[in-house]
């Protein structure tokens, strides 16, 4: 991400905080400075959390039993997710299911090859230590030497390594986790024709990660805990670093057969380095109660974070409250409907993840979710189909976009808005399994933003939806085929001062595996099946059609 950070953003009257300087008109603001009002920053993207497994979950599974009582942990503090700006249909082999032969085998060998200079290999491994101790590691390249526009200028590389050990006994488990990711890419959003010096657009972006975690494995056990803790480093090319210690508790006591007291604390210790050292840090603890019978499950209690911000002299704490109703009429139907609220983390990591092409030196301001009213209905309608509906009518504290900077329109600010906005989720999701033969998974998500300071919701889309299906023809042949679709993404040219509505994105892709026998298996990979070179960020065209073709050997 070429740092050129210069220049004013220009917001008509609005009053909007970004990275940028303030315009002429209102008084000058120090550089990476928040203004002094209260930050909504309004992440109004939708929070999507997997069903848990445990007696954490939100909403109860919908056949609930003994075997589930294991909780599904994820260490990372959830980020929000309003409009899903994350839009990267990967060439990767799809992680689904497997046909028959690959569950032979736990280790295997994948490479590749394709179009736009494209080279693929990927392995993993693991193994039995002790008969409680195992070990497992993966790696996984992807490169292309050439991208869409301008040759190498628009190249690409990734490289990941992670590297788990576990330890279990009839009580409890101990884990351990090493990462490495690094990714390589090009600022190649410029304006076109001009010379560009490909070692002043080059971004590379280095995460190092190491995770240790405690946790019950005990079903009969009335006292059930998790607890992990671990560090991750990020580096960039451009003299960035964010160091985070992350600390994350769950916990649930059984009270009666139907009551439960569930306790959960994160403790975030983040410090943000390009220029001045910033110290940023999160700590939050949920205590609730759940209710549950047969017909009703009722979660309530409290939860209270602090946030803290040397750079913008911000030391606050809030509390919110949580209140969870699900009611089972018949069968596997539920009903349910809630009121929450948060403070999530943004960071630099979290909003790389989302944009890479961030400027230097961004602002870094956490969202308020003041509250978040919902409803919906979910289950199971027999012949395996089962569904999901959901509506949701949130408001938030800096609700944030990402915009081109000016003059050079290459790279991203985040642009927060700093007062209340609002936003409307309708979702629907519809699955149809079929003997573990075929599944297919159709979900579509609406979104209304009313925003108070920013003009639109930069880059967020007003329309999204997915529908995954894989197919196990026979021993041999497995297919598995995705569409992507979004829409009403707005970015502004902040040099022409023009409002660009980004076209509609329909992103269709196909994997095919077939097994030559027992251990080998050849692959192909087509993405972007239409070949449109379409823009999810403004000035960054995709790839068009590209394709992968490789073998996998399984041992």
């Amino acid at each position: 991400m070429i740092a050129i950070v210069s220049g004013s953003l220009l917001l008509q009257t609005v009053d909007v905080r970004a990275q940028q300087p303030q315009r002429p008109t209102t008084p000058p603001v120090r550089e990476g400075e928040v203004d002094n009002q209260e930050v909504t920053i309004e992440k109004n993207r939708k929070i999507e959390m997997p069903a848990a497994n445990r007696l954490f979950n939100k909403i109860p599974s919908i056949k609930p039993s003994n075997e589930q009582r294991k909780l599904t942990y994820e260490f990372n503090d959830r980020s929000l997710s309003v409009g899903d700006p994350k839009l990267n249909p990967s060439a990767l082999p799809i992680p689904a299911a497997q046909a028959e032969q690959q569950e032979l085998f736990n280790n295997y060998v994948k490479v590749g090859a394709g179009n736009y200079g494209s080279f693929f290999g990927e392995a993993f491994g693991s193994g039995q230590v002790m008969d409680n101790v195992s070990v497992d590691g993966s790696f996984k390249h992807l490169s292309s030497s050439v991208g869409p526009v301008d040759g190498k200028n628009s190249a690409t590389s990734e490289n990941r390594l992670k590297l788990n050990g576990n330890y279990q006994t009839d009580a409890f488990k101990l884990s351990a986790n090493l990462g490495y990711d690094r990714e390589a890419f090009y600022f190649y959003g410029y304006r076109r024709p001009q010379e560009i010096d490909r070692a002043t657009i080059r971004q590379k972006l280095t995460t190092t990660q190491f995770r240790v975690g405690i946790e019950n494995v005990d079903p009969d056990k009335n006292i059930d805990y998790s607890l992990k803790t671990g560090i991750f480093n990020l580096t960039d090319n451009y003299e960035a670093t964010e160091f985070e210690w992350g600390t994350n508790l769950k916990g649930s006591v059984g009270i009666t057969d139907n009551f439960n007291a569930l306790f959960a604390a994160d403790a975030f210790v983040t410090q943000r380095t390009d220029g001045p050292v910033d110290n940023r840090n999160l700590f939050r603890v949920k205590p609730t109660f759940k209710y549950s019978n047969s017909f009703l499950t009722a979660t309530f209690g409290v939860n209270a974070v602090n946030e803290s911000d040397k750079r913008q002299s911000i030391n606050r704490t809030r509390a919110f409250p949580v209140l969870d109703i699900d009611v089972v009429p018949a069968g596997n139907i539920h009903f349910f409907a809630g009121v929450d609220g948060d403070i999530n983390r943004n960071t630099l990591r979290s909003l790389l993840s989302e944009n890479r092409w961030l400027a230097p030196k961004v602002v870094l301001a956490n969202t308020e979710k003041t509250w978040d009213i919902y409803g919906g209905s979910k289950g199971e309608l027999g012949g395996g189909i089962s569904y999901e509906g959901k509506v949701s009518y949130a408001r938030y504290r800096n609700f944030y976009g990402f915009n081109n900077t000016w003059p050079d329109t290459s790279q991203f600010f985040v642009v927060y808005d700093g007062n209340r906005s609002h936003v409307l989720t309708v979702s629907g999701q519809v699955g149809y399994t079929y003997k573990e033969i075929f599944r297919s998974t159709l979900r579509a998500d609406f979104y209304d933003y009313t925003l108070s300071r920013l003009e639109e919701a930069w880059h967020r889309p007003t329309l999204s939806g997915n529908w995954s299906n894989s197919f196990i023809v026979n021993k041999k042949l497995f297919i598995t085929a995705d569409l992507y679709h979004y829409q009403g993404m707005k970015g502004k040219n902040f040099v022409t001062n023009q409002i660009v509505t980004l076209k509609p994105i329909w992103d269709v892709n196909l994997k095919i595996d077939y097994f030559l026998g027992k251990q080998v298996s050849a692959f192909v990979s087509l993405n972007n099946i239409t070949g449109s070179n379409y823009q999810r960020y403004l000035y960054y065209p995709q790839q068009g059609l590209n394709f992968l073709g490789g073998l996998s050997y399984s041992f």
